[in-house]
C-alpha cells in the first residue's frame, strides 16, 4: 500500500508567503499605475538636508520644457522683467531682489545639438522652485494674520508611513521656476522646437538673431540619424528636482531670502571649468583629443623623473617663474590652428552645427601629423636647450624682470600658438615641407631671431610685447602669425605686403607721428619697414 506524500509545512508556509508578495507587488503595480497615469501629480521621493526640503522625480524633456519657466519669470519681477530676452532688467529696485545670472542665448543651439547628436548625452538634474497660485496673494486664506504661511506651496501626498515617498501635485495651479539648469531648459526647449517646426533659430547672447537657422534636415544629414530617433528624445527622462517657494510657519520676505540663498549656494558649489580642464575631458572633439595624446607622449612634453612637469593642465597662462613650457589651453589651440587647415570637418560646419567624434584612424593620423610638427618644433636651437638644462623661466623672462631671461617668443603660449597657426597656412595652404620651413627657422634661431622680444630690434617688439605696460599682448597674435607667414616668403603680392608693414608700424607707434624702428630709433611711421625674408 502505497501512503499519500505529506507536503512539509515549511514549503507551503514558503510558498503562501511568495504569493502573498506576489499579490502585494501587483496590488502596488495597480495603485502606481492608477496615480501615475493622471498629469497632476508625479511620483517622488521627499528630502531633507538642513533645514531645507525637497522632492525628486523625474519628467519627460517634453514636460520641461512645456511646464518649467525661467526664475525670472516669478511674478516678484514681473514690472522688471524682459520678455525677449527673459532676464530680469537690473537696476535700483530690482539687485537685491536678483537670483540669476543672465540667460546667454548663444548657448541655445548648441545645447539642443548635444541633446540630438550625441547618442550619450546626459544632463544633471534641473533644481526648480515650485509656487501655489495663493503664494502672490497676500490675502490668501493660507497666510494668518501674522503673514506667516499655515502650509507649504508643495502638496505632498505620502504613500508610506516614513512620509518619505509619495506624490507631489503639478497641476496647472502650481507654477514652476528652474532655479538652478536654466540653460539646460534652455537647450530642452531649443530641442522641442527643432522636433515640433524643422527649424531652430541661433541667437547672441542677448536673443537677437545671429546666423543661419539650423534645420532637421541639416541634423539629419551631419550626423546620420532618423526622424523617428529625433522624435523619441521628447519621450526622454531628466531628473528634476523640486524646492517649495514657501514652506509653513514662512513669511513671503523669508521665503523670498531662503530660496535666494539656495540659489547663491548651488552656484558657489559649482565651479566653472577652465577651458584646458575643458580640453582634458573632451571626448567628441579631434583637436582636443590629439592635443592631450601629443601633450602626454612627446618627448618635448611629457613627463620625466628627471624634470619638471612641462605642461600646465588647467591655466590658460604661464607664470614668470614656472617652470612649464606650454598649456594644455595652447596645445589644442595649436592642434586646432595647424590641423585645422587639413582636417576641416574636425570644426564646426558653416551652419555652426557641432561635429561629431572623428574616427579613430583619422585621429591617429592627426596624431601622427602633429607629432611631425612637434618633432621639428624640438630641433630648434631653443628647445634644445632645455635638454641641456636649461630652465623655462631663464628663456622666458624678459629682461626687465627679476631673474632678467631671454624674453624667448618660444616660450611663450601665445607665440607657440601664432607659430602652430602660421605653419598650418604655409604647410597645407601654400604647400611649403616642414623639412624646408624648420631648415630655416633653426638658423633664424641660432642667431636670435625669437629672442628678445623686449628689445626694438626684436620683429615682436611691439607685436606680442607692449613695450609701455612691459608685458605680453595676447591680441597681437594674428599679426604675428601674418609676419611668421611673411618671414618664411609666403607674402609676396605687394598689397598684402604694404598692409603688413602699415599694421607693423601701427604695433610698433609711439604717440602720433612716431614709430619705434628696428635700430631703436624714432622715426616716421612709414618709415618703418619690414624684416628682412628668410633665406
Amino acid at each position: 500500500m502505497v501512503q499519500d506524500r505529506v507536503t512539509p509545512p515549511t514549503t507551503d508556509l514558503a510558498s503562501q508567503i511568495l504569493a502573498q508578495e506576489s499579490q502585494e507587488r501587483q496590488a502596488l503595480m495597480l495603485l502606481l499605475e492608477r496615480h501615475l497615469a493622471r498629469n497632476d501629480q508625479l511620483l517622488v521621493q521627499k528630502t531633507k538636508m538642513g533645514s531645507t526640503e525637497a522632492f525628486i522625480g523625474a519628467v519627460t524633456l517634453e514636460w520641461l520644457a512645456i511646464r518649467v519657466r525661467f526664475a525670472s519669470q516669478l511674478p516678484l519681477f514681473q514690472q522688471k522683467f524682459d520678455p525677449q530676452t527673459n532676464n530680469v532688467v537690473r537696476d535700483a529696485e530690482t539687485i537685491e531682489e536678483l537670483q540669476q545670472r543672465p540667460l546667454d542665448w548663444s548657448r541655445q543651439a548648441p545645447l539642443a545639438q548635444y541633446l540630438a547628436a550625441r547618442k550619450t548625452h546626459k544632463f544633471p538634474a534641473v533644481l526648480v522652485v515650485l509656487s501655489s497660485r495663493w503664494v502672490d496673494e497676500p490675502q490668501a486664506a493660507k497666510w494668518d494674520h501674522h503673514r506667516c504661511a499655515l502650509t507649504s506651496a508643495a502638496e505632498f501626498t505620502a504613500l508610506d508611513k516614513d512620509g518619505t515617498v509619495g506624490l507631489l501635485d503639478i497641476s496647472e495651479n502650481v507654477s514652476i521656476f528652474a532655479l538652478d539648469g536654466q540653460h539646460r531648459l534652455m537647450g530642452i526647449q531649443g530641442l522641442m522646437e527643432l522636433i515640433k517646426t524643422g527649424r531652430l533659430h541661433k541667437y547672441n547672447k542677448a536673443k537677437k538673431p545671429a546666423g543661419s537657422v539650423i534645420t532637421m534636415d541639416d541634423l539629419l544629414k551631419e550626423y546620420q540619424i532618423e526622424p523617428a530617433y529625433l522624435q523619441g528624445l521628447a519621450h526622454e527622462k531628466i531628473g528634476i528636482e523640486f524646492v517649495p517657494a514657501v514652506v509653513q510657519g514662512e513669511t513671503r520676505e523669508e521665503a523670498r531670502r531662503r530660496v535666494r540663498s539656495i540659489f547663491a549656494h548651488v552656484n558657489l558649489m559649482a565651479i566653472r571649468l577652465s577651458k584646458g580642464q575643458l580640453a582634458l575631458l573632451n571626448e567628441d572633439d579631434g583637436f582636443s583629443i590629439v592635443a592631450r595624446k601629443i601633450a602626454v607622449t612627446h618627448p618635448l612634453l611629457k613627463d620625466s623623473a628627471k624634470r619638471n612637469s612641462r605642461v600646465n593642465w588647467d591655466s590658460a597662462t604661464v607664470a614668470a617663474k614656472s617652470t612649464v613650457l606650454t598649456t594644455l589651453q595652447a596645445l589644442k589651440e595649436m592642434s586646432e590652428l595647424y590641423l585645422g587647415y587639413k582636417f576641416l570637418h574636425w570644426k564646426p560646419s558653416e551652419k555652426g552645427l557641432i561635429p561629431m567624434r572623428p574616427e579613430d584612424e583619422e585621429l591617429e593620423a592627426g596624431l601622427e601629423e602633429f607629432k611631425r610638427f612637434f618633432d621639428h618644433l624640438a630641433s630648434l636651437p631653443s628647445y634644445q636647450k632645455l635638454e641641456a638644462g636649461t630652465e623655462t623661466p631663464q628663456l622666458r623672462r624678459f629682461s626687465h624682470e627679476r631673474g632678467a631671461g631671454e624674453g624667448n617668443f618660444l616660450f611663450r603660449p601665445v607665440g607657440q600658438v601664432a607659430l602652430a597657426q602660421a605653419l598650418g597656412i604655409v604647410v597645407f595652404q601654400k604647400g611649403l615641407s616642414l623639412e624646408s620651413i624648420f631648415e630655416k627657422l633653426r638658423q633664424y634661431d641660432s642667431e636670435g631671431g625669437f629672442s628678445g622680444m623686449d628689445y626694438p630690434q626684436s620683429p615682436w617688439y611691439g607685436v606680442l610685447y607692449d613695450p609701455n605696460r612691459r608685458r605680453v599682448i595676447v591680441s597681437g597674435r594674428d599679426l604675428a602669425t601674418k609676419l611668421i607667414v611673411y618671414l618664411l616668403g609666403c607674402i609676396q603680392g605687394n598689397l598684402e605686403r604694404a598692409e603688413l608693414r602699415m599694421a607693423l608700424a601701427d604695433a610698433r607707434a609711439v604717440g602720433r607721428n612716431q614709430a619705434m624702428s628696428f635700430e631703436g630709433k624714432f622715426v616716421k611711421p612709414k618709415e618703418v619697414g619690414l624684416p628682412s625674408v628668410l633665406l
